[in-house]
């Protein structure tokens, strides 16, 4: 163990995600959330997955 005092307090590990900057999305990202969201791609991709999650087990699994 060293000895001796520190003089100062550490730089923090942690930074909250609220803190830190955001930025806009990317314009071609943006709009083929908006076209997916139109046609229903996240339910279509969940009736094509659904065979593959058990029916009861635990926790409830999370969105594909």
């Amino acid at each position: 163990m060293a000895m001796g005092k520190r003089t100062s307090e550490p730089a923090p590990i942690w930074i909250p995600t609220t803190e830190l900057p955001v930025s806009p999305g990317h314009p071609f990202y943006v709009r083929l959330n908006a076209i997916l969201d139109a046609a229903g791609f996240d339910r279509f991709a969940e009736e094509q997955c659904q065979a593959f999650y058990a029916p009861v087990m635990g926790r409830p699994g999370l969105p594909p």
